[in-house]
């Protein structure tokens, strides 16, 4: 075989070589904006563009079968987070100690950029429906309704130290398990996200 065949094969074997690179760099780049096919349960779900803020009417839904948290900016979805729940994570929550993350409308109460948990957003539990079932069911008094009902109606925290319960954030330390007392919890760069996303009032319901 002539050094001139051997060249040319060798030319040859170059560029076949550089263009199966760039396929495969294409092939990256696009895997890159959205959810892949092997993402694990416990990785941050891959979001395709930069927030556009601020939201429009902006709300969290936590859908807790699916172990989701949906954000909308006016009706549009703009972004869904993995979470964990709590640590007993089927059924609403009924009183202190449960670990049930509870169900029903909320609404953002507090915002807490020194948390324990990275970051967190305090959701307004208890809601009336709680209240109204607590004090059916023996566990608290007619004045600690009255007070749940008050802060309510204000867009307050309510009262967070009955039997009932309290202190259910959404907030960081990862979303890889059901290990809270009752919160949900994202990953870090998720919650930082949604934190810089929303404000104090923002509607917050979460389903079973």
């Amino acid at each position: 075989m002539t050094k001139a065949l051997l060249l040319i094969i060798a030319l040859f074997s170059l560029s076949l070589a550089a263009t199966s690179c760039q396929v495969g760099s294409a092939g990256r780049k696009a895997n890159t904006t959205g959810p892949t096919a092997n993402s694990s349960a416990n990785q941050p779900i891959e979001q395709a563009q930069p927030l556009q803020l601020p939201l429009r009417q902006p709300r969290i839904v936590v859908k807790k079968a699916q172990r989701q948290l949906l954000l909308f900016s006016a009706d549009k979805l703009v972004r869904t987070y993995r979470i964990g729940l709590g640590s007993s994570p089927v059924g609403d929550k009924v009183r202190q100690g449960d670990r049930r993350t509870p169900e029903g409308d909320f609404y953002i109460f507090t915002k807490n950029d020194k948390s324990a948990f990275y970051l967190s957003l305090g959701v307004s539990y208890p809601n009336a429906t709680h209240a109204e079932r607590g004090l059916r069911d023996g566990l608290i008094t007619k004045a600690q309704y009255d007070s749940i009902l008050r802060a309510l109606k204000a867009k307050r925290g309510p009262p967070q130290n009955t039997r009932l319960g309290g202190d259910i954030y959404i907030h960081g330390n990862g979303a890889g398990s059901d290990w809270t007392w009752g919160c949900a919890a994202l990953e870090n760069e998720n919650i930082r996200e949604l934190f810089s996303a929303v404000g104090v009032g923002t509607p917050v319901t979460i389903q079973p």
